[in-house]
């Protein structure tokens, strides 16, 4: 069945089994032209599972996956317009690095004039052009990165599959990757569907992300409304860093509900669609859009006591006691202002937050 659309992707009821095993459950999505798309979980949660039957490598048990309107079940992974990155990088040791970005060209039926004339163009687009004569051994982990990509975008895919090609790398080139790949996207006008489990690669770089577990979607959104408006638990746990407290909603009055703690602790947050009185769930509150002080303030504050400071670079993070009731944690940033709102450990503070803090989660 073909249709016209601007989805470079849809994945529409998949399911995959291996034998009594279920790894994806009725997942379905969208994903628009030049879109840099995330696929985001923790291991085991199906992701890479649903990369691989986009690429073809994979078969769908039920379900159809569809390339702009055109169903491509069935069809095998070298007729598919679709490359992968993979997180070895799967580089040809004996050929230089102009021969391995034109080596698929050649596979392809591409001359090796015109194979060689392509694969200078992607290499000078990934700033490798002076390294193509080397090895691969003779590169970094970061340009046999970049090989990679080059090698899967010489033949001008309509969509670019990348399964956590990053995770080789340390700290400080992953980040300068993330955003050489996110303009890279920009600049070729290719869908890039990215699998990663690391939050901030995903909020870095991406226009929308699907965090998944346990081979369902359980948020689908951009990387600041998953941030701030996490749908459940799972998504507000693994996004980032939260203070998840059980509360028991006592009103809803104009939609914001009135809630309590342990230790008579009250707060007030906006309500959430399913989620009415008397419902005992949990509450997401950023330990960014906190802060303490030694008095109350006319914000919503939380009565605590601190139990250590713990120095991380740009911020300070504080790990606190509440009256009778659960761990908590307010991080300040490591500056005049931030420091200001440090407090020793053994001082009894007022944890206090911004409106629009507190989120009530669906459990």
């Amino acid at each position: 069945m073909t249709r016209k659309t601007n989805d470079a992707i849809e994945v529409r009821n998949a399911v995959k089994r291996y034998g009594t095993f279920t790894a994806l459950k009725q997942v379905s999505l969208t994903i628009s032209d030049n879109e840099f798309f995330t696929l985001l979980g923790p291991s085991g949660c199906g992701k890479t599972t649903l990369l691989r039957m986009i690429a073809g490598f994979e078969d769908v048990t039920e379900g159809g996956i569809f390339l702009f309107g055109e169903e491509i079940e069935g069809l095998p992974p070298h007729k598919r317009p679709i490359n992968t990155v993979f997180q070895n990088y799967a580089l040809f040791p004996h050929m230089t690095v102009l021969d391995n970005v034109g080596f698929g060209l050649e596979m392809l039926g591409k001359s090796k004039s015109e194979a060689r004339k392509r694969a200078g163009e992607v290499l000078e687009m990934v700033q490798l052009s002076q390294f193509s004569a080397r090895k691969p051994s003779q590169l970094s982990g970061g340009q046999q990165q970049r090989v990679a990509l080059a090698r899967a975008l010489a033949p001008r895919p309509k969509v670019l599959l990348l399964d956590e090609p990053l995770s080789a790398l340390d700290l400080k080139l992953r980040k300068a990757m993330q955003i050489e790949l996110k303009h890279l996207q920009k600049e070729t006008g290719i869908t890039f569907i990215f699998v990663t489990h690391d939050q901030e690669e995903a909020l870095t770089m991406s226009d929308r992300v699907a965090v998944m577990s346990a081979g369902e979607v359980q948020q689908l959104g951009d990387a600041r409304e998953i941030y701030e408006r996490p749908r459940n638990m799972f998504v507000a746990d693994f996004i980032g860093e939260t203070n998840l407290l059980e509360v028991t909603v006592d009103q809803i009055d104009a939609g914001r509900a009135a809630c309590h703690l342990g230790g008579g602790h009250r707060l007030t947050c906006d309500a959430v669609d399913g989620i009415g009185a008397g419902a005992r769930v949990h509450m997401s509150l950023r330990p960014e859009r906190l802060f303490l002080s030694s008095e109350p303030t006319e914000s919503e504050s939380l009565k605590a006591r601190v139990r250590e400071n713990i120095f991380i670079g740009t911020d300070i993070s504080t790990i606190l006691d509440l009256d009778d009731g659960p761990e908590f944690r307010v991080r300040a940033s490591n500056s005049s202002r931030g420091t200001s709102r440090v407090f020793e450990p053994g001082t009894e503070v007022f944890v206090n937050m911004e409106r629009g803090a507190a989120r009530l989660l669906v459990d």
